[in-house]
């Protein structure tokens, strides 16, 4: 991974998208089982039934972790200070999830170079499910 530079970034810029594949029921049901979220109106069909949706969908905190790793492809994990999102909408079984983010604001925290970002998901329909903001800070140059 070329880690990008500070003095070399534009606000505006878009940092590189990550495009997942379909959401089905095994990446569901593997999320569950490594987070822990059982929930069952993410994983069995017919509790979403019951509670009046078409069908089981996406752990938010999923999608959050997709973005998390588009901004982690782009700068090592550590870089990251802060990540906080705002769930907008549900992402369905067969949804294309596209993660994509840019460089909102540059500014030095104590001293400290950072870039804030401006990131989100959303579906091959260009509906928005998640959207969102990360603070990433980068080594001082001498």
């Amino acid at each position: 991974m070329a880690i990008p530079e500070w003095d070399q970034i534009e606000v505006g810029a878009a940092i590189p998208a990550l495009t997942l594949a379909p959401v089905n029921r095994t990446t569901l049901a593997l999320f569950a089982g490594a987070s822990g979220d059982h929930n069952p109106i993410h994983i069995d069909l017919d509790f979403a039934r019951k509670a009046g949706l078409p069908d089981v969908f996406a752990h938010g905190m999923l999608g959050m972790a997709w973005l998390g790793r588009m901004v982690t492809n782009w700068v090592p994990q550590a870089q990251l200070k802060r990540f906080e999102v705002r769930f907008l909408g549900l992402t369905q079984i067969g949804h294309i999830v596209s993660c994509s983010g840019t460089v909102s604001a540059k500014s030095e925290l104590n001293g400290v170079p950072t870039a804030q970002l401006q990131i989100q998901t959303t579906n091959q329909y260009g509906e928005t499910r998640i959207a969102g903001e990360a603070l990433v800070v980068f080594p001082f140059k001498k």
